[in-house]
């Protein structure tokens, strides 16, 4: 495959878009003010023990859906003693709000009308998604609920339906841009692509081959970039960061019916979520399969989380899934 990389000539900068454009939000979670110290991944020691096998993962029940229209709950992120994440349905517009299974199993409603997809965090622990209802980039504060926009366009048009998105301790951001949500506003781009985002602003192309890329992860040590896609024939490919670009990416494993989110383990292995398979499969960082998870209903993306990040906690079709494992790995 050839790529447009990072360096080309297509590039937006933070000029392009209303990057200090903010909002206010609904939050119904009043949350006391605080600094939050994020970090991706646990700085424990890992144990190295990778799952093996088939496995099958607890569904949380107190987490299923009471909305009566159809729809899918998104972007895991464990933020100190609890899991976000997007909750959308199908109907016009794709309205989504931010909810919060805290560590005692409560659920609550943390944000109205974020119009998000994937979750990510910031170094203070503010949400950063991929909002469809914006068509870009999206800072949510963590106390207060208020929305800044981080980047919205691409060679001056609006994004198609941000997805995934994962950050590096630097702060450079590398996300995901299908086409699943993009009836959700006007505009949008001519192809799917892979993005990078500096931490000046400036937009480049990681990789525009790749039809509706999904999720995307970074390697424990951030020397490598993960992405799924592909759709029904679905591929999981792995770019090679050197100096902080990414070079052309290589598919390491196929055969994925429709994959969706990923997650990773402080080893560098994959967990990479097969959407109507209903199940995630998990690849070593060389792309080899080790393990397979089942769920009762259709997957969308995974995180760790928990004392020790050692749960694994998966979200789908209306549903929160948990599994402990003997391995620590992201929060997102």
């Amino acid at each position: 495959m050839t790529g447009t990389l990072i360096g080309c000539d297509s590039k937006s900068t933070p000029s392009d878009s209303a990057s200090t454009a903010s909002s206010s939000t609904s939050i119904s979670t009043t949350l006391a003010s605080e600094v939050i110290n994020f970090t991706r991944m646990p700085s424990a020691a890992c144990s190295n023990q990778a799952p093996s096998g088939e496995l099958t993962a607890t569904r949380i029940e107190a987490a299923n859906t009471t909305r009566s229209e159809p729809g899918l709950y998104e972007g895991p992120v464990w933020i100190k003693d609890a899991l976000y994440f997007s909750d959308f349905t199908f109907s016009a517009g794709f309205p989504s709000r931010i909810q919060k299974l805290d560590s005692s199993g409560k659920m609550s409603v943390f944000m109205e009308d974020s119009g998000s997809n994937g979750i990510a965090a910031d170094a203070q622990g503010n949400l950063i998604a991929g909002t469809h209802k914006y068509k870009s980039l999206s800072k949510y504060n963590i106390n207060t609920g208020e929305r800044t926009s981080v980047v919205e366009k691409f060679n001056e048009n609006l994004f198609n339906s941000p997805n995934d998105l994962a950050i590096t301790k630097d702060g450079v951001i590398y996300f995901t841009d299908p086409d699943y949500q993009t009836k959700a506003a006007p505009g949008g781009q001519d192809k799917t692509r892979v993005y990078r985002v500096a931490t000046d602003g400036t937009v480049s192309v990681v990789d525009d081959t790749l039809s509706n890329p999904n999720g995307i992860s970074l390697s424990p040590d951030e020397k490598t970039l993960y992405v799924v896609g592909n759709q029904e024939a679905g591929v999981l490919r792995k770019y090679e960061i050197l100096d902080g670009v990414p070079q052309m990416g290589v598919t390491i494993a196929e055969g994925i019916n429709v994959p969706d989110g990923m997650a990773v383990d402080c080893a560098g292995n994959l967990y990479v979520t097969e959407h109507v398979g209903k199940q995630i499969r998990v690849y070593t960082p060389e792309g080899q399969q080790i393990a397979t998870i089942k769920v009762d209903a259709n997957v969308t993306n995974a995180a760790f989380g928990g004392p020790e990040n050692k749960t694994l906690f998966i979200t789908g079709a209306g549903a929160v899934w948990k599994l402990d494992l003997a391995i620590s790995g992201s929060a997102y």
